[in-house]
C-alpha cells in the first residue's frame, strides 16, 4: 500500500504543477491559495464572531420583545374582531340593517346594546354600523356632514371589498366620522368588517371601530434596545401605526418588509445608521420592528474588525501580485488570437489561427477556425437563398398580372353592358368585378371586417341574381370593428353552403343574415339562415370532425374550401382554443354558424 500511495502524492503534486494545469485549473489554484483560502477563513471567522457577539446578545432579545408585543397588540385587536362578530349577529342590529326605514325603538334597542362596549373595554374609542343606505348607529361617533353618504366612504368601500372578513385599515383619513371625545386621526388605529347576508351574500352594512392608539403606545413604548434602542409598529402597507418620536422619522423602506414575516437588516436615516429587526404578526398584518444604532456594538467587536481589515489587506496585496504574474503568461496567446479576430471582424474570412497549444486558448483557436469556416458557407448559403427568393419574388409578381388583367376585363365588360343597357349584366359583372378585388386584396392574408363584408356582399348580389325573390339577405357589422383585421374569405365559404345546402332546398323564399359583433376580447361572426336545416346525427358529425385536428385536415384537402378548411386556416392563424367555428341547427327551422377569434389590428 506504501508504494501506491507515494505513486499517488507525486502524482497529486505533479497535477498542481501550473505547467501541467490548464488556464482554468491554474486560476482556481493560484486564486485558491492566494486569495479565496484567506477569504473562506475570513468570512468563518467574521461569521462566527459577528453572530456571536451581536447576533446572540440583540437579536434574540429583540425578538422576543417583538414577539411579546405582537400578542398583546393580537389581544386587543382580537377583542375589537370579536366585537364585530357580537355586533353584526344582534338581532336588534340586524333589525336596523334589514329595514329600509328603521324605528326610533328598533334604534333605541340596537344602541342600547352598543352602549355596553366602550365601557367594557376601554381600548376602544367609538363603535359606529352603518346600513346600505347610509344610515348609521353611534353612541360614540357621528358624521361630520349628513350631505355626504357614509357608504361612499374609503373605509366602508374597503369592508365591502372585504366580503365580511375582518381588516385592520389604519388611522382614519379625511373621513366624514368622527367621534365626540374628539380624538385625532392620528389618535386611533380603525378598523371594518362588512356584515353580509347569510343567504344571498349581500352586503346589508358595515361595523367601524375605532381602537384607542394609547394601548398601542403603552405596550411599546417602555421596551427599548440597548441604550436608545426603541420599537415601532407599522402596518402591511408601511404606513406607520407608532413610531416613537425620539427616532426623529415616520417611516422606513417597505421593501424590506415585504414577503417576509421577520428578519433584519441595516439602513442609514438622517444620516445615522440604523439596525432593524422586524417580525410581522399573521393575525393583525403589522410588523413590530426594533431599532437600535449599530454604533452601539461592543468594542471588541471592533478590535476584531480591524484585525480582519489588516488580513484582508495583505491577502489583496499577494492575490494582486499573483494576478499579475499570472496574466502575464495568459495575455501572450488570447491576444494574439484577438489579432486574428479582429482581421476576421474588418472582413477578412480566410485568415486562420495558427498554434499547436493544447491549453483553452489553443482549443479556442481550433474552434475558431471551424467557426470561420461555417461562417463562409453559411454566407454562400445565403447569397444562394438571396437569389432564390429574388426570383420567387419575380415569379410571384408574374403571376399576378393574370388577375389583374382578368379584373381590369371585368370593369371593361361591365361599362360596356350598362352601355349597351343591360343593367343585370352589368350589375353581375360589377359585383363579380369587386368579388375578385377583395379576393385578391394585393396579396394581403388579412383584410379589414369591412372588406369582407363587402366581399360578401359582392357574392350575395351575384346570388340573388341567380336566385331572384327566393334569397334574401341582411348584412349587419358593428361599425365599432369595421377596422379590425380578420382571415380574407372566411364568411364567403359559410355563406355559400347556406345557400346550397338551406335556402335552395326550402320551399319558398329564404333569408341569410350575416352579423359581426364584439364579445369582450373577441370577434363574433354569425351566419344565419331559415333553411331546412341539419339533422341531428349529420351535426354530430360535422362537429366531430371540426373539433379533431387531423380529420379537419383531410377534409381540407380532399373538399377545398368550406367549414373544414376554415375552421384549418383559423386555427393555424390564430392557434387559440377559443377561437373556431360553432355550428347550432335544427331541422326545418335552419342553422346558425358562429366564428370566433381574438382581436387582430395588425398584419403578420
Amino acid at each position: 500500500m506504501q508504494p501506491f500511495e507515494g505513486r499517488e502524492g507525486r502524482s497529486f503534486f505533479r497535477r498542481l504543477l501550473p505547467k501541467n494545469l490548464p488556464i482554468r485549473y491554474k486560476l482556481l489554484v493560484h486564486f485558491l491559495l492566494i486569495t479565496i483560502l484567506p477569504s473562506l477563513v475570513l468570512g468563518i471567522l467574521t461569521d462566527w464572531v459577528v453572530n456571536r457577539i451581536i447576533e446572540r446578545q440583540m437579536n434574540e432579545n429583540t425578538l422576543q420583545l417583538i414577539a411579546k408585543v405582537n400578542r398583546s397588540l393580537e389581544f386587543y385587536v382580537g377583542n375589537v374582531q370579536n366585537t364585530t362578530y357580537l355586533i353584526s349577529y344582534n338581532p336588534q342590529i340586524r333589525d336596523f340593517l334589514y329595514q329600509e326605514k328603521p324605528d326610533q325603538a328598533a334604534r333605541d334597542e340596537a344602541l342600547e346594546f352598543m352602549r355596553g362596549f366602550p365601557t367594557l373595554q376601554t381600548e376602544i374609542a367609538g363603535i359606529m354600523v352603518v346600513n346600505s343606505q347610509g344610515e348609521y348607529l353611534s353612541n360614540d361617533m357621528y358624521s361630520r356632514s349628513s350631505a355626504k353618504d357614509l357608504t361612499l366612504e374609503q373605509w366602508y368601500q374597503e369592508a365591502v371589498s372585504g366580503k365580511g372578513i375582518f381588516k385592520v385599515i389604519g388611522h382614519p383619513f379625511e373621513r366624514n366620522v368622527t367621534t365626540h371625545a374628539n380624538y385625532k386621526d392620528n389618535e386611533v388605529v380603525s378598523a371594518v368588517r362588512a356584515i353580509l347576508d347569510p343567504e344571498t351574500q349581500r352586503v346589508m352594512g358595515v361595523v367601524l371601530i375605532d381602537l384607542k392608539l394609547r394601548v398601542i403606545v403603552e405596550t411599546a413604548q417602555d421596551v427599548r434596545l440597548g441604550k436608545t434602542g426603541l420599537l415601532m409598529v407599522m402596518d402591511e402597507k408601511g404606513e406607520p401605526v407608532y413610531v416613537p418620536k425620539q427616532l426623529g422619522f415616520q417611516s422606513i423602506p417597505l421593501l424590506w418588509l415585504k414577503g417576509q414575516p421577520s428578519g433584519q437588516f441595516v439602513e442609514t436615516i438622517n444620516g445615522r445608521e440604523l439596525q432593524f429587526i422586524f417580525r410581522k404578526s399573521s393575525f393583525t398584518n403589522w410588523s413590530t420592528i426594533g431599532v437600535f444604532s449599530t454604533e452601539e456594538a461592543a468594542p471588541e467587536v471592533r478590535q476584531i474588525r480591524l484585525y480582519i481589515g489588516t488580513f484582508v489587506f495583505i491577502v489583496c496585496l499577494l492575490g494582486i501580485t499573483a494576478s499579475f504574474a499570472l496574466s502575464h503568461g495568459i495575455s501572450r496567446p488570447i491576444h494574439r488570437l484577438m489579432a486574428f479576430m479582429q482581421k476576421a471582424e474588418s472582413g477578412d474570412l480566410t485568415t486562420r489561427y495558427w498554434g499547436d497549444g493544447m491549453d483553452e486558448v489553443g482549443m479556442l483557436g481550433r474552434s475558431y477556425n471551424r467557426m470561420l469556416t461555417k461562417v463562409s458557407d453559411l454566407l454562400q448559403l445565403t447569397e444562394k437563398q438571396e437569389k432564390q427568393k429574388r426570383e420567387a419574388e419575380l415569379r410571384i409578381l408574374q403571376a399576378q398580372i393574370k388577375p389583374h388583367f382578368l379584373y381590369n376585363t371585368l370593369d371593361t365588360i361591365h361599362w360596356m353592358a350598362r352601355k349597351q343597357g343591360a343593367q343585370d349584366v352589368s350589375d353581375m359583372v360589377e359585383a363579380l368585378s369587386k368579388l375578385f378585388r377583395i379576393g385578391l386584396s394585393k396579396g394581403n392574408e388579412f383584410i379589414p371586417l369591412a372588406e369582407e363584408f363587402e366581399h360578401i356582399r359582392s357574392y350575395l348580389q351575384i346570388q340573388k341574381l341567380r336566385y331572384k325573390d327566393k334569397l334574401i339577405y341582411t348584412l349587419d357589422l358593428d361599425p365599432e370593428i369595421s377596422h379590425i383585421l380578420v382571415l380574407k374569405v372566411i364568411l364567403q365559404p359559410i355563406v355559400e353552403n347556406s345557400i346550397y345546402h338551406g335556402i335552395k332546398e326550402r320551399r319558398g323564399p329564404g333569408h341569410i343574415t350575416v352579423k359581426g359583433t364584439l364579445q369582450g376580447n373577441r370577434i363574433h361572426l354569425s351566419v344565419s339562415d331559415d333553411g331546412v336545416g341539419i339533422n341531428e346525427e349529420t351535426l354530430i358529425r360535422m362537429r366531430e370532425r371540426l373539433e379533431d385536428p387531423m380529420n379537419v385536415q383531410m377534409e381540407t384537402a380532399a373538399s377545398g374550401y368550406g367549414l373544414a378548411n376554415v375552421q384549418a386556416r383559423m386555427k393555424l392563424t390564430y392557434g387559440t382554443p377559443d377561437c373556431g367555428i360553432s355550428i347550432e341547427s335544427k331541422p326545418g327551422i335552419g342553422t346558425t354558424v358562429s366564428l370566433f377569434y381574438p382581436i387582430h389590428t395588425e398584419e403578420g
